[in-house]
């Protein structure tokens, strides 16, 4: 990104796992950085990071931090964001939020450039950024809905450990090498670190993401099944939702079925569909083995879009394999780009 102004940045979450894919980001884009400030809890204050050659030091983040700041990314969880967030509006920065606080709040735009850029103009200081699993799949939809039409969305997750954090990746390392060493697993966080049971993911699959609600679902699910409504603008969409966790560190990969309201669509029509949306690389062909893994998309920015084949019994379903780093489509890329379309637009 090749830009005159410079602008203060800050990033909230620093030591986490989006947050250092963050500060990656920002670099890999030559994002046109002024002052950078990292903010952290009171715990990680005092460490380093380091940012384009030059080390900093890591602060807590306080209302003060957000002086003179133009841009602040958050991510270090919902509870920070609400109590920061409006404290950072409040001295003039752009907050581009990467937890679930403000997700479905009707004042605050959820924004995928790639699906919704417009809606960025409506804000009032804060963007969300949508749930890592919600952002792949409705990056993949968004050309089916606009030349199709669409009516129905399943879909199935297999996410990676890596959206529960460092902890949870350093715990299914651990788990593996006690596995494999005939050793009892020890499990502290996953499926979800305050709930009231935990069980191993090492060689495991977990059905279970975030906390139950009363309806059955999970908050993930929930998430997915709202947050595509409202990106889409598309509030009587019927979405459902399964999310699962799987023993790996990268990408989370999905099974989606939708159900279009054009009628006679074909495989090779929505093939090229999906092949010409931006951000979205298409990599389907069974006569090679050709389609995307969580492997293959790991440190990509794009999302991965494979398997497109016809329902046998539905005439106007159609299945999809979706594919995207979680970490950085999935949150760090998603915020870095609702930043750099913020000043492309000059929308600050």
């Amino acid at each position: 990104m090749t830009q005159s102004k410079l602008y203060n940045i800050a990033v909230v979450g620093a030591t986490g796992a989006v947050g250092q894919k963050m500060l990656e980001t920002l670099e890999d884009r030559d994002f046109p950085v002024n002052e950078l400030k990292l903010l952290s809890s009171s715990r990680s204050a005092g460490k380093k990071q380091m940012f384009k050659g030059t080390e900093y030091t890591l602060e807590e983040a306080t209302p003060e931090s957000f002086e003179n700041i133009d841009i602040a990314l958050f991510s270090a969880g919902g509870s920070v964001s609400k109590k920061l967030a409006p404290e950072a509006v409040k001295r003039g920065a752009l907050v581009i939020d990467n937890t679930s606080a403000y997700r479905m709040d009707e004042k605050v735009p959820l924004v995928v450039p790639e699906v919704n850029e417009e809606d960025i103009q409506n804000h009032n200081g804060i963007i969300a950024n949508p749930n890592c699993s919600t952002i792949q799949m409705v990056a993949a939809l968004e050309p089916i809905k606009t030349h199709l039409g669409l009516n129905r969305v399943i879909v199935s997750t297999y996410q990676a450990v890596s959206g529960a954090g460092n902890e949870a990746a350093d715990e299914l390392r651990d788990q593996s090498q006690a596995f494999l060493n005939g050793e009892e697993m020890q499990a502290n966080i996953l499926p979800v670190g305050g709930d009231k049971k935990h069980y191993p993911i090492a060689f495991n699959a977990l059905p279970q993401i975030d906390v139950f609600q009363e309806n059955g679902y999970t908050f993930e699910e929930m998430k997915m099944i709202n947050e595509t409504k409202k990106i889409m603008h598309a509030p009587s969409l019927q979405v459902s939702a399964t999310c699962v966790r799987l023993p790996f560190f990268t990408s989370h990969a999905e099974s989606v079925y939708v159900e279009v309201d054009k009628a006679g669509v074909t495989v090779e029509e929505l093939k090229s569909l999906i092949g010409e949306a931006d951000g979205v690389v298409l990599e389907d062909d069974p006569s090679t083995q050709t389609y995307p893994t969580p492997l293959s998309s790991a440190g990509k920015r794009e999302v991965f879009v494979g398997r497109i084949r016809k329902d046998l019994d539905q005439e106007n379903g159609f299945h999809l394999w979706v594919v995207s780093d979680n970490l950085l489509k999935g949150a760090a890329w998603n915020s870095v780009q609702i930043a750099e379309r913020v000043i492309a637009r000059q929308w600050l």
